[in-house]
């Protein structure tokens, strides 16, 4: 089990290291200047399509819907194991390369969701889309190969990393510290690791859960995603917000360490956090897996939704990457200004150690809270994953149902076992399924990015005139 670790993560940091790293910073700056800094400009009016949804267009869901969709595979425990990770590896820097990335990400995800819905199919299944048909028919059929492999480590993300094992992992681990934090009550041991009976039920829970839901298809889980998704948001980000207010004196010090610690992480660290490009490295790899941004998983769940305009849902794509950066900055800070970064803890005790330091309860109300938020947030993401890695698997194979069933079945069976394997394996998967998906997806949008600025600005001089045909106007009498 040790060589296979130490493959893995020397594995992982060649995958998740620098090239991907520039790669993902190159085309995230490249679709901003191109897009005309849309993620600023053009904000106002995603806001207002996210809430409105389009009257008419095909599609299988609403346009809110298929945002939920994409949000709740996306708000998991990247959002809260993920960035407490990234602090206690990269330093407090981390956070700050974590937040670049995701402002250069909002580019990036309204580029995957235009071409999700522009170059989206129809079938008895409903709207299918994402990088493997953007891939396809945008590009041409000579790249096909490059859609395909998409496809495959789409499958591979969904059924071994991200989608089940992390998602679970981090539910059970949750549970297992509130229920039972002293391990008083071991059911077995696997490989010297003992696991406790709060571990063993809530992870049988969790499986059941999702097999009820995972059956009733995409509209189930859109349906399931709009109630829990805002809700559950709402909660952990007013929890958030109460620790640094809380604290709020401390507020410009935090600020100023994660800058300072972002160039110089051992000016802050004393040493016990290594370079500038570790802190890089963690932050991005995080940033990416947090908000999914360049994955080119979200743009799968927004094909499905009811639109006639492809522009018009890149910008309500666009939105769920705010989501996602504001609840990681948050939950950043939570931890920076309560010191639990770098108290030897791991995952998601980081951030339960921040909760009950800094919310004004008694400990064992704070760590429930964030035991609920982080079981939600993993849950959907569960039901999300699923979807995406499902739609890989059937433009890989075909209409065949019985095999899509059959994959539905090992899906759950993985979520199943996801909890009896190590905090560092699991995340070692997830880096490498992360960035063998992202490759081919921005390899796509670096070829259709001309296209996808083109049908851009096509659509907003159409806007203006529109807006200015629709305005009001000024009786003059005489």
């Amino acid at each position: 089990m040790e060589h296979i670790n130490t493959f893995l993560e020397g594995f992982a940091n060649i995958l998740s290291g620098y090239v991907l790293v520039a790669l993902v910073l190159a085309v995230g700056i490249l679709l901003t200047i191109k897009l005309k800094w849309i993620q600023i400009f053009r904000l106002p009016k995603a806001l207002k399509y996210m809430v409105k949804n389009e009257d008419g267009g095909q599609g299988d869901v609403s346009s809110f819907g298929a945002l939920c969709t994409a949000l709740s595979a996306t708000i998991g425990t990247g959002n809260i194991v993920g960035v407490a990770t990234a602090v206690s590896q990269g330093g407090p820097g981390a956070l700050f390369w974590m937040t670049v990335a995701s402002f250069f990400g909002l580019a990036t995800k309204y580029t995957e969701g235009m071409l999700a819905v522009k170059y989206r199919v129809f079938s008895k299944s409903g709207a299918q889309g994402g990088p493997f048909f953007y891939i396809e028919n945008g590009m041409g059929k000579k790249w096909k190969w490059l859609a395909v492999l998409f496809a495959v480590f789409g499958v591979t993300a969904g059924l071994f990393g991200i989608g089940t094992i992390t998602q679970i992992s981090g539910i059970t681990t949750a549970a297992g510290d509130f229920f039972d934090p002293d391990k008083a009550h071991i059911a077995f041991s696997l490989a010297g690791r003992p696991y406790s009976c709060a571990v063993v039920i809530s992870g049988a829970l969790v499986t059941v859960s999702a097999a009820v839901v995972l059956i009733g298809g995409v509209k189930r889980i859109a349906k399931f995603s709009e109630f829990v998704v805002p809700f559950m948001a709402g909660i952990y980000l007013t929890a958030c917000t109460v620790i640094i207010c809380s604290r709020i004196v401390e507020l410009p010090s935090a600020v100023m360490m994660i800058v300072k610690a972002a160039f110089d992480p051992k000016a802050v660290t004393g040493g016990a956090v290594g370079s500038v490009m570790i802190a890089v490295q963690k932050g991005i790899a995080r940033g990416i897996f947090s908000n999914e941004s360049g994955l080119g998983s979200a743009p799968i769940a927004i094909a499905s939704a009811k639109s006639k305009d492809h522009v018009r849902q890149g910008l309500v794509a666009m939105t769920g990457t705010y989501d996602t950066m504001i609840i990681c900055a948050l939950t950043g800070l939570a931890i920076v200004m309560t010191g639990t970064w770098n108290k030897g803890l791991e995952g998601v005790e980081i951030t339960a150690q921040a909760f009950r330091i800094g919310l004004p309860f008694i400990p064992a109300i704070s760590a429930l809270l964030l035991m609920i938020s982080l079981s939600f947030f993993a849950f959907t993401s569960i039901l999300g994953w699923n979807y995406y890695s499902e739609r890989c698997l059937q433009y890989l194979i075909g209409e065949k149902p019985t095999a899509l069933k059959i994959y539905k079945w090992a899906y759950i069976l993985i979520v199943f076992i996801g909890p009896y394997l190590t905090v560092s394996f699991v995340w070692k998967i997830a880096d490498i399924c992360s960035a063998l998906m992202a490759l081919p997806n921005l390899v796509g949008l670096l070829a259709l990015s001309g296209f996808a600025a083109k049908e851009t600005s096509e659509y907003f001089k159409k806007d203006k005139i529109q807006d200015a045909e629709n305005a009001p106007r000024k009786v003059v009498r005489y």
